[in-house]
Order: structure tokens, then C-alpha cells, then sequence
């Protein structure tokens, strides 16, 4: 199909948006996957429950760096190019995971799925914007960007109980190993399907392509979330030392970006950008919120109160499947105010519903020791 087509329905062809949301679904497969399986790594790599929990700040981490440089990479290289390269990282992750035997290998490959993912989406977006340009419309249609949030959503959703079915049935490497099928699909379909990129225009040397990319702040920025991880996971026992330590990154960091020319990290637009700003503040505290349910009390219904992956994951699926009901209907309705104040208020009163101690002693159950865990 060609690339210049003028045509909205022929320009986001199923054939065209196929791909594009199965690849960008990987991400969100891997977030939900993994919490009904870290009680039972823990007890396969012979580590506490808590420390498993770094296998989901290093998927994180290597997102929040991963992603904006994604999105670079596709600009300088083309997005299918950095999609296709995304996608091959992703198999790579999931290789290793399924073979892996011990906690280090695990955390290496979880930093590969997060990197091979997170360079999915920004050049999904990117093939989406510049199909829209070529069609001649001024804007992607909002029902190709909903449906890119709606994939992610709905596998979320799904990923929950069936990390758990998963667990269940074949062990905790499957969590792993599904990113394979998933994975080599959409590989097949953008290769097939999505019309290759023009030549990359003029050649650059690896100092030009770095000064492009601002390395340095990419490092910075690593360095600075990865010592604030360390002193958190710390708690209630915190490191000083990691917290100045990520203190001083932060400051050289915040002074590379104010010089840089094209800054990885942006200080001037949240400072000349209140509402941005707002906007980040919101969707860190939501987050905060969510995953802590999401990973915490997945943990500690298994490891507590002794629940199987399944029925953990069956529990929290009612949290996740209303998100992916409701992201449509208010994504076409570009509604914000009102979603934003119901989401806070529901956060609310789910959080003081379920910190009340329910009446009478605690139900019996094998209590697994967990040392560190949050």
C-alpha cells in the first residue's frame, strides 16, 4: 500500500493499525504479566519476595529512559526501522527470561523487554503521525490514537488473571516466553504490512549522533532515577548517602539540560509550562496508587494470605477491565476535567475502603517470609 494514499480509510487500513497496536500492547502485557509471578520467582531463585520487586523498577526504569530515546531514534533512522529493531529486543527479552536461573538474569532480561518496548510505541506513533500527513489530514484520527490506548488497556486487563492462569498451569517462566508468539506476530505483520521508511538522509558520525540524542543526559537521568530507586527501596532503613548521591546526579543533570541543545530531559518546558508540569505531577500520583495495587497487593495476597496466581490475578481483574472499558467512550468524548476529578475521588475512597481493618482476628493462612517487601 502506498505511503502517500489520500485516502483516511485506505491511510489506516487494518492492515496498516494491526501491527501497530499488537506491538504496542507488549509493554503492557509485561507490566500486569509479572505481578502474579513474583511470589513464585522468589521461591525458584531462592531470593525474598521483596526483592523481586526489581524486576519491576527495571522494566520501568529502562522505559522512562528507553521511550523518549525511542522516539529520537525514530526520527534520525525512521520508525519502522526502530519499530522492527524494538520488536527483535523483545525476543531477545524474552529468551532470556525463559531460560534464565537466577534473579540477575531475570532483571536483564526485563531491562530488554522494557527497552524493546518501549521503542515500539513512540515510533508507532510516529508511522501514525506521518501516515496522517501523507493522507493530507491535519491530526492522526482519534480513533487510531484510542485505539493504540485501548490495546494497551485491554491487554493490561487481561494480563492479570491470565499471568495467573499462566502460572498456574506451566510455571512462571511462561510470563516470559509469551512475549515470543506476541512478539514474532507483530515483527511479521509491520515487516509485511507497513510500508518501509525512506533512506536515512546524509550520514552522521557517532559524535553527531550522540550530541543528537544528548547521551550525557541520558546517563544523568539513568543515574539519578536508578540511585532515588535504590534509596527507596531502602525504606524504612534509608541509605543518606544513595539519596545525596542521586541529589547531585539530579542538580548536574538539571544543569547539562538548561545547555544542551536538544535536551533528553526538557527543564526549560516544565518551567515555562505549568500545565505540563500539573499533567506529569497527576499522572505520578495516580500511577502511584494503581501500581501499588497492582504489584503490592498481588504480593500480598499470595504470599499472606496464601491465594494461587490465578485467583490473585482474578481478583484485581474487575480494577483493570473497568479502565479499559472506560478509556474509549471518554477518549471520544476528549473529555479531561471530569474523568481526572472521579479517578482522583474513586483513588480516594478505594484507598481508605481498603486500609480498614476488618473486624475480629486476621483469617488463617501460611505467611511466606518477606523480608524487604513493600
Amino acid at each position: 500500500m502506498p505511503s502517500h494514499t489520500t485516502h483516511t480509510a485506505n491511510a489506516f487500513s487494518w492492515r496498516f493499525v494491526t501491527p501497530l497496536f499488537t506491538g504496542s500492547a507488549i509493554n503492557a502485557i509485561n507490566t500486569s504479566l509479572i505481578a502474579t509471578a513474583l511470589v513464585p520467582i522468589a521461591a525458584a531463585v531462592h531470593v525474598s519476595v521483596g526483592r523481586t520487586a526489581v524486576l519491576v523498577s527495571a522494566l520501568y526504569l529502562a522505559c522512562a529512559i528507553a521511550q523518549p530515546m525511542g522516539g529520537k531514534l525514530a526520527e534520525e533512522f525512521g520508525p519502522r526501522r526502530v519499530f522492527l529493531a524494538g520488536i527483535l529486543i523483545v525476543l531477545a527479552g524474552g529468551t532470556v527470561g525463559g531460560l534464565g536461573q537466577d534473579l540477575t538474569a531475570l532483571v536483564v532480561a526485563r531491562v530488554l523487554i522494557g527497552v524493546g518496548s518501549s521503542a515500539v510505541y513512540p515510533s508507532a506513533m510516529l508511522l501514525i503521525r506521518r501516515r496522517a500527513e501523507a493522507a493530507g489530514l491535519d491530526a492522526p484520527p482519534g480513533g487510531v490514537l484510542g485505539g493504540l490506548m485501548i490495546a494497551g488497556a485491554a491487554t493490561s486487563a487481561l494480563g492479570l488473571p491470565m499471568g495467573g492462569i499462566l502460572v498456574d498451569a506451566w510455571g512462571w517462566r511462561t510470563t516470559f516466553l509469551i512475549n515470543l508468539p506476541c512478539a514474532l506476530l507483530a515483527f511479521v505483520m509491520a515487516y509485511f504490512w507497513i510500508p518501509a521508511d525512506p533512506p536515512v538522509a546524509g550520514s552522521r558520525t557517532l559524535r553527531e549522533l550522540a550530541a543528537r540524542l544528548d547521551v550525557v543526559g541520558i546517563v544523568g537521568f539513568g543515574g539519578a532515577i536508578a540511585a532515588l530507586l535504590v534509596f527507596l527501596r531502602g525504606l524504612p532503613h534509608p541509605d543518606w548517602i544513595v539519596l545525596v548521591l542521586a541529589v547531585v546526579i539530579g542538580a548536574g543533570l538539571v544543569w547539562w539540560e538548561l545547555r544542551a541543545h536538544r535536551p533528553f530531559f526538557d527543564v526549560r518546558l516544565l518551567g515555562t509550562n505549568p500545565a505540563l508540569t500539573r499533567t506529569y505531577l497527576r499522572f505520578a500520583v495516580a500511577s502511584l496508587c494503581v501500581y501499588t495495587v497492582l504489584y503490592g497487593l498481588t504480593q500480598w495476597l499470595q504470599a499472606g494470605r496464601s491465594m494461587s496466581s490465578e485467583a490473585a490475578g482474578l481478583l484485581l481483574l474487575p480494577m483493570s477491565a473497568l479502565s479499559a472499558l472506560l478509556a474509549r467512550p471518554i477518549s471520544q468524548r476528549n473529555l479531561v476535567r471530569m474523568p481526572l476529578i472521579v479517578a482522583a475521588v474513586s483513588c480516594l475512597a478505594a484507598s481508605a475502603g481498603g486500609g480498614a481493618r476488618p473486624p475480629g482476628p486476621p483469617p488463617r493462612g501460611r505467611v511466606v517470609p518477606t523480608h524487604g517487601f513493600w
